[in-house]
């Protein structure tokens, strides 16, 4: 019988000592110009991203409009299956933000689950329940909602009252009483607003949050730990892409450093057993001889599933 995602989120967090999550959001004029110029260069550079990271690492997520919009599908199946090869442990993420209702939504559950393999995907609750259902129908994969985004938009709709109390706060409520009966969702809560990730964790102390914000877009990690981290001092999947992946212009060493420093910050800010944080020991494992910049310290938590 396969894990269901509750077990397979506390696999990944337990077998890496990490919270940390890359995105894989390949830009064609970013790339190396060695790997921009190779027969299939999302791959060949996602594959780089893999190798530096793969000890480091949580989860992985790809953005699915980077692939779509140059026609490169089948270079992120190829990138999710060596996921699957070197990164055994790690939650994939499609970051799709799909939403539609009845065998539309269907339709999308299916591309993320059976087309590209993955074990959760991004979703727009706007529509409602019958909007996300198609995505949580199977208790081996999750539903990641949006509910507070990173984004400085985010306020012109997730601010409004809804009988008191903003959107973003009834989202969180409605999926965390209603939807979530197999324990496989998950909430976007951006690292941007630390007070609002704050009066999330206290609602829903139960709930993981995938936190993007942190790196380019300005979020602080310090704050994003004190805000969000569960009574376990976990439940957070910490996101960064650009300023891991293309750190050095995308050369493997400044990938690996960048997300060892990542790495290092979370688990410094975590708490150990007996309460007080930084209770990490140093991380030497390498992939394939890379030697981080930054001390790497894996933390040792009691993971609940």
């Amino acid at each position: 019988m396969s894990m269901t995602f509750a077990e397979r989120f506390s696999r990944a967090l337990q077998a890496s000592g990490s919270l940390v999550c890359i995105g894989l959001d390949p830009d064609l004029t970013r790339l190396p110009r060695e790997l921009a110029e190779a027969p299939e260069p999302f791959l060949a550079f996602n594959r780089r991203i893999i190798d530096a990271t793969a000890d480091l690492a949580a989860a992985y997520k790809p953005q699915i409009a980077f692939y779509s919009a140059l026609g490169k599908e089948t270079e992120l199946v190829a990138s999710i299956r060596y996921i699957r090869e070197r990164a055994p442990h790690a939650l994939i993420i499609l970051d799709a933000k799909r939403g539609d209702v009845g065998n539309t939504a269907e339709a999308y559950a299916s591309e993320a689950f059976d087309r590209y393999g993955a074990d959760a995907v991004t979703v727009n609750p706007y529509m409602g329940e019958d909007s996300v259902r198609p995505f949580l129908a199977r208790p081996d994969r999750g539903a990641i909602v949006l509910c507070r985004t990173s984004n400085p938009g985010a306020r012109d709709f997730q601010d409004l009252l809804v009988d008191g109390l903003p959107l973003y706060r009834r989202v969180a409520e409605r999926a965390d009483k209603h939807w979530n009966e197999a324990q496989n969702l998950m909430l976007v809560v951006g690292a941007t607003y630390p007070a609002e990730m704050a009066e999330l964790r206290r609602a829903h102390p139960a709930l993981a949050f995938l936190v993007p914000g942190i790196g380019a877009q300005g979020g602080d990690l310090e704050s994003t730990l004190a805000a969000g981290l569960d009574a376990h001092g976990s439940g957070l999947l910490i996101s960064s892409s650009r300023a891991i992946i293309y750190a050095g212009g995308g050369a493997a060493e400044s990938i690996r450093a960048a997300a060892a420093d990542l790495h290092s910050g979370i688990n410094g800010g975590r708490p150990a057993p007996g309460g007080e944080p930084g209770g990490a020991q140093p991380l030497t494992a390498n992939p394939r001889g890379a030697e981080p910049r930054a001390a790497c310290r894996r933390g040792r938590f009691d993971i609940p599933p």
